[in-house]
């Protein structure tokens, strides 16, 4: 029996991008090499066929996405399945799309860079582009992040020009989305789901960083933790 943990890549693989390159690397130092990277092209997820053997779902950068559609409908899958998700950069834009239209009911929530004239812009531009920019969070006591890395705070890289659009901070702050990371000038940085066994989003990158990282090690963890009963049965 294979004893790979089984995690779906979501997005449109491209050698070009250093963070494509990363993260099957993240997650081979996070789990001693347990982990297979399988890429699932934001177009081949359909209904979510492609998903179900999956143990785990990373939410990748790289955006514009060939189906914005598509990325939604597998981070909807995780969040319905309990399947453990991790959405860096633009992944954590679009896990914020996702949870505002199919939870809070806000149908016309857009990521400005593809729909410049949305009328429910909730990802915009940031104030100050955080393109290869490393910056202080803050890190909530409780959350995944904090017992993760063990510590109230951390210093993160970002690659990304886009995030929450301040006007609509309050319609996620106090629902089951928590905001979990904060930076210095008290900016969303990370959001997760609360009683869900691992639904995490950040908008830095953690597979940048010197690895193993302790947050991927959480999500593998996670993932192993999620195959253990179908390995069981099987």
């Amino acid at each position: 029996m294979d004893s790979k943990l089984r995690v779906g890549l979501i997005g449109d693989f491209n050698e070009q991008l250093r963070t494509h390159r990363a993260i099957p690397e993240a997650l081979r130092a996070a789990s001693g090499g347990a982990v297979e990277s399988v890429w699932i092209s934001s177009d081949r997820v359909g209904a979510g066929e492609p998903l179900a053997d999956c143990a785990g779902l990373w939410c990748v950068p790289g955006m514009p996405y060939r189906s914005a559609e598509g990325v939604l409908q597998a981070i909807r899958h995780a969040r319905t399945t309990r399947t453990p998700l991790l959405g860096t950069s633009a992944g954590f834009q679009y896990v914020l799309i996702e949870y505002a239209r199919n939870v809070l009911g806000m149908a016309a929530a857009e990521h400005q860079k593809t729909h410049p004239k949305a009328a429910l812009p909730l990802i915009s531009p940031l104030g100050c582009a955080l393109v290869g920019v490393k910056s202080r969070v803050r890190l909530s006591g409780g959350s995944i992040l904090r017992k993760a890395y063990g510590k109230p705070e951390s210093v993160e890289e970002y690659h990304c020009s886009f995030g929450l659009n301040p006007r609509y901070r309050r319609l996620l702050e106090g629902q089951h989305l928590m905001v979990t990371a904060v930076d210095d000038q008290d900016e969303i940085r990370a959001v997760e789901l609360d009683g869900h066994p691992f639904f995490v989003a950040t908008l830095f990158q953690p597979e940048l960083g010197p690895q193993p990282n302790a947050l991927v090690e959480a999500f593998t963890a996670a993932c192993a933790r999620r195959q253990a009963p179908q390995r069981a049965a099987s």
